[in-house]
C-alpha cells in the first residue's frame, strides 16, 4: 500500500528549523517539537491506515498489585532479535515492520528529520476520546539504556502532552494508568512543568536525561470526542 509519504515539503532547511521549538529542560534534558512534521493531507492518509489496519488491543495491566484495563489501545512493532518489552506486567506481541509497510515510511521520515538518530521499535497508542489517557510515567525501562531518545508522531485529535519534573533524581514513580494526572497547580513553577499541544502530523522528541529526570502524561480531557493515534519510536539496545 503506497501512501506517497511526504515530510512537510520545504526547500529551505532553515525555514523548517524556524517552525520547530526546542526546550532546554536543564541538566542534560531537552525536548524538540515540530508541529508540521508531516504534510496535512498525507498525515490523514496515515491516520486512516493506522485506525483501520493496525491490530489494536486494550490489554489488562497489573498496577500497584491490582488488575486494570489500559485506558487506550496499543500495538507494538520491533525489529527481529530484540529483547522483549514488558511494562506493568504486560508483554505485547512484537509485530514485524514488514507486517505494516507504511510504518517503515514514517520511520524513514523520522530518521531523515533526526540525522544521527536510530530507532528499531515502535509503540503505537490509540486514544478513542477524552476519557482515554496515559498517566504520569517515564520511559526508563532498562532495554532503552540510560539516556533514551524517543520520537513521538501524532495523528488526529489534538491532545495535551505534559512534562513535570520528578521530585528527585532517585524518583521511581512509574506509570499509573488507573489514576489520571491532575491539572497543573497554579503554584507550580514554570521550570518544573511544560505543556505541548500535539497537533495532527506533529513530531515531538525527548532527549538526554528526560526519562531520568522528568515524567510525562496525556491527561483526560472533557472536550475531545474524536480519535488520536500516537507513534513513539524507540531504540532497544541489543543484549
Amino acid at each position: 500500500m503506497n501512501l506517497m509519504l511526504k515530510a512537510n515539503p520545504n526547500p529551505n532547511p532553515k525555514d523548517d528549523a524556524k517552525k520547530s521549538r526546542t526546550v532546554d529542560l536543564g541538566n542534560g534534558s531537552s525536548v524538540i517539537y515540530v508541529p508540521r512534521f508531516l504534510a496535512y493531507d498525507v498525515a490523514w492518509k496515515f491516520f486512516n491506515y493506522l485506525d483501520n489496519h493496525i491490530p489494536w488491543t486494550r490489554p489488562t495491566l497489573r498496577v500497584f498489585g491490582r488488575s486494570c484495563t489500559q485506558p487506550r489501545d496499543t500495538c507494538y512493532i520491533a525489529s527481529a532479535g530484540l529483547p522483549d518489552l514488558i511494562y506493568s506486567g504486560y508483554q505485547p506481541h512484537a509485530y514485524s515492520w514488514d507486517d505494516f509497510p507504511p510504518l517503515k515510511d514514517i520511520l524513514d521520515a523520522v530518521h531523515k528529520m533526526l540525522p544521527g538518530s536510530t530507532f528499531n521499535s515502535l509503540l503505537l497508542n490509540r486514544y478513542k476520546g477524552g476519557n482515554d489517557y496515559v498517566g504520569w510515567h517515564s520511559d526508563d525501562e532498562k532495554l532503552y539504556g540510560s539516556t533514551p531518545e524517543i520520537a513521538s508522531v501524532s495523528f488526529g485529535c489534538e491532545r495535551d502532552f505534559i512534562l513535570k519534573k520528578k521530585s528527585g533524581k532517585s524518583s521511581q514513580e512509574r506509570r499509573s494508568d488507573d489514576k489520571p494526572p491532575l491539572k497543573r497547580s497554579r503554584k507550580s513553577s514554570q521550570d518544573d512543568q511544560h505543556s505541548f499541544m500535539l497537533k495532527h502530523g506533529s513530531l515531538l522528541v525527548m532527549r538526554g536525561n528526560t526519562q531520568r529526570d522528568w515524567l510525562h502524561s496525556v491527561p483526560k480531557r472533557a472536550k475531545p470526542e474524536t480519535t488520536r493515534i500516537n507513534l513513539t519510536f524507540r531504540l532497544v539496545l541489543q543484549e
